[in-house]
């Protein structure tokens, strides 16, 4: 430990960036229908892979100026702020420097011209940034999986609401048509009784064992691992310079939770949806019998009866008496009575139709007169915008991503104590075996929740 602390002193220390104003783009080079009064000034936290397409999305948008990136790793945040500028400077004809760039998230939110930000830190930072944002009256895009801990979740959410705040959970899912037109088969009974639900995603998360490496000159280490624990530096965790991938920190207890709240908080979100378990969850946990060893298997059971089990399988998948629904990223599959009606889910095999074809169709024969209708989102960032304007909560607002990352958390606690559970969705607590402890986790230094 003493190493590690040596090369962080070394290496680590990172000179405060200074907040200045943002240079604001002559109103002539944006769209003349939006008054420049009216544009969102946006701040990105965390300017790794995934909000390198966050940003590149926002910067396309006349609607919107981003004025600040902040990420621990001065070349990402660098490269970020480099990005925000020629982008601009190319759009307004003429040099731009009105970018700023911090390393510490906190000089960010004190900016009174900031409206909102995107939060795309690992899974250990989600919480204590959205809560400070909220805080400090931003609004926020923040990334799946909501937090770290079930006792995050249900912080972040009494944050959101006694700021009233907008908050759009990243379960983009949510906003493309195969995911909606799913749900609402099964929530209008086209495929009869649900009687079992299967998701399919990766494994639970081992516990960090990774061999300390040299520090990466210009990260911030201690700020990185923030309110975990102080582990020593790998470049698994937070790579060297600019990367194009997305880090195996998602792959560690401390700092992420593994597939199953990584892409299991995309599939158990549909899941939830479908089943009409929104802002609830389920009230029992089955872990698998082989748990010390087991990477599928898990079962949550739901209060109607109906049990999700953690499959390799086609993503999520609804099984009913008359029928089954599979959905994933543009694939799509209905069957009744044993007859497969409409499908996309391979370009090679199903030639000659295509997803948008197959949905639509199906939406026609079976929804039109539907008497669920569901939230209609057809992008996810347009969403999260028109309901900073509206006040109206977004499609994947801040509770319903606390209901599908608890129900991660908890399919995570039998794979790794190994318990059958009772669970209380309402009260969030163990009504048979468990431990309060694992609610939530030992918080470092200044950065508790």
């Amino acid at each position: 430990m003493a190493k590690s602390n040596s090369n962080r002193r070394r290496f680590l220390k990172t000179a405060a960036a200074s907040v200045a104003a943002p240079f604001i783009l002559p109103s002539r080079v944006w769209s003349a229908e939006t008054a420049p009064n009216s544009r969102l000034n946006l701040g990105f936290i965390g300017v790794g892979k995934m909000n390198s397409g966050h940003l590149g999305n926002f910067l396309g948008r006349d609607e919107v100026q981003v004025v600040a990136v902040c990420d621990v790793d001065t070349n990402r945040r660098e490269n970020a702020k480099k990005r925000v500028d020629e982008a601009y400077a190319k759009k307004a004809g003429t040099e731009y420097k009105g970018c700023e760039a911090y390393n510490e998230f906190e000089k960010l939110l004190a900016r009174p011209d900031i409206d909102a930000v995107v939060i795309a830190t690992p899974d250990h930072w989600h919480a204590a940034v959205g809560i400070a944002a909220v805080k400090a009256g931003k609004d926020v895009y923040g990334e799946k999986p909501l937090t770290h801990n079930i006792h995050e979740a249900l912080t972040l959410i009494d944050a959101v609401r006694s700021n009233n705040r907008i908050f759009q959970t990243g379960s983009q899912q949510r906003s493309s048509k195969e995911f909606r037109v799913a749900a609402e088969l099964v929530r209008n009974g086209i495929i009869g009784k649900i009687e079992r639900v299967e998701t399919s995603f990766g494994d639970p998360a081992p516990v960090y064992n990774l061999p300390e490496e040299a520090a990466e000159p210009g990260l911030d280490w201690d700020r990185w691992c923030g309110p975990g624990p102080l582990k020593p530096y790998n470049s698994i965790l937070s790579p060297r310079g600019v990367h194009n991938h997305f880090p195996a920190w998602r792959m560690t207890r401390e700092f992420g939770g593994g597939m199953i709240c990584d892409w299991g908080a995309h599939h158990i979100d549909i899941a939830q949806w479908g089943l009409g378990e929104d802002e609830n969850g389920p009230v029992e946990v089955i872990a698998p019998e082989n748990w010390e060893t087991a990477k599928r298997g898990t079962k949550l059971v739901y209060a109607s009866g109906v049990p999700l089990t953690h499959v390799d399988g086609k993503g999520v998948s609804f099984y009913g008496s008359d029928g089954e629904v599979h959905v994933n990223r543009g694939k799509f599959e209905l069957i009744l009575k044993g007859k497969t009606v409409h499908k996309f889910w391979d370009k090679e095999t199903d030639k000659g139709t295509s997803l948008d074809r197959e949905v639509v169709l199906t939406e026609r024969e079976f929804l039109a007169d539907a008497k669920v209708k569901l939230y209609n989102s057809k992008n996810h960032h347009d969403d999260w915008l028109n309901a900073i304007k509206t006040r109206e909560k977004p499609i994947a607002d801040v509770a319903i991503g606390a209901s599908t990352v608890i129900s991660c958390h908890l399919m995570n606690f039998a794979y790794y104590h190994g318990q059958n559970l009772g669970w209380d969705p309402k009260g969030h607590q163990f009504t048979k075996g468990g431990d309060a402890s694992w609610l939530t986790r030992e918080y470092r230094g200044q950065w508790k929740v």
